[in-house]
């Protein structure tokens, strides 16, 4: 029977540990290439858009907040963005620390019942809990995941779809990996 833990907290804990290489990667590249901490940090693909730091916030936001609203698990606060690398694989351990804790059973499975949220707008919305993951949960968790990842793109950061899915590497058949 699938959960909604299946739905969400493994692929939570993918995306937040390849992020969390794809930072280790841009700070040793930074470093080699003379763009500091703070420049990553305030870094942002258009002028409209949040910086990479809030980025990074967000991504750990989207994957605590179906804690909260499947299971009704406290959930820790993230009200700052990070100012370096360092703060910003402290909020993604953080929420790795919190994702390990879940009992697979806690977010239920019963994926036809009522989920409703508001956002800092006004709206409401009204969902099943399937269509809560499916449709806003994991959306979001994506967005700015994927949001992030473009930053370090755009900033310079050599990274590409193997450090963005790094943890297929561990489904990946032996003598099939093309040669370097």
């Amino acid at each position: 029977m699938t959960m909604l833990y299946d739905l969400t907290v493994p692929a939570y804990q993918n995306g937040l540990k390849a992020l969390s290489g794809e930072l280790s990667k841009a700070s040793a590249w930074g470093t080699d290439n003379g763009i500091g901490e703070l420049q990553f940090a305030v870094a942002r693909l258009a002028p409209d858009m949040f910086p990479l730091a809030s980025q990074v916030r967000f991504t750990c936001i989207q994957a605590l907040q179906p804690l909260s609203r499947l299971g009704g698990i406290a959930i820790p606060e993230l009200p700052e963005d990070a100012t370096d690398f360092a703060g910003m694989q402290e909020q993604i351990a953080a929420t790795l620390a919190v994702l390990d804790e879940i009992d697979r059973a806690a977010l239920g499975d019963d994926m036809e019942r009522a989920v409703g949220f508001d956002l800092p707008n006004g709206m409401i919305f009204d969902l099943s809990a399937a269509d809560y993951v499916l449709d806003w949960a994991q959306p979001q968790f994506y967005f700015h995941r994927v949001a992030a990842y473009a930053v370090l793109r755009h900033m310079g950061v050599p990274l590409g779809k193997a450090d963005y899915v790094a943890y297929m590497m561990r489904h990946l058949r032996p003598g099939t990996a093309p040669a370097a």
